[in-house]
């Protein structure tokens, strides 16, 4: 069933009025948090990897400039998906609590509160 050309305004403003006021909760909502964009971009790069090994195998047969640009290649989507899933692993790290933290917390508290006595 299709809205009304009232109710699709008063949508637009809803979704405008939620990014403004939580714009990560927008983004999530939306599907485009920054752990799906680096996801994407390190399997795009690992396809620009077989690319540039493809590239780097045929030049053998072509020439030496086709290898080179290859290795290139595939030198750079290494770098790409690295760095991108570093940025996947230190998100999942950073969302997870880590229960030492919790106990060190609340002995420094203690400790700070009894003057370290």
């Amino acid at each position: 069933m299709a809205l009304s050309d009232k109710e699709q305004r008063l949508l637009e403003q809803l979704e405008a009025a939620l990014a403004a006021e939580d714009p990560k909760l927008a983004n999530t909502l939306r599907g485009t948090t920054t752990r799906t964009l680096h996801r994407r971009r390190a399997a795009i790069a690992g396809l620009g990897f077989v690319i540039g090994l493809a590239a780097l195998i045929g030049g053998m047969q072509l020439s030496i400039a086709v290898s080179v640009i290859g290795f290139v290649i595939m030198l750079a989507s290494t770098v790409v998906a690295i760095s991108s899933w570093r940025v996947v692993e230190t998100e999942s790290q950073g969302r997870a609590p880590d229960p030492d933290s919790a106990v060190t917390d609340r002995l420094d508290e203690r400790w700070r509160r009894d003057d370290g006595f």
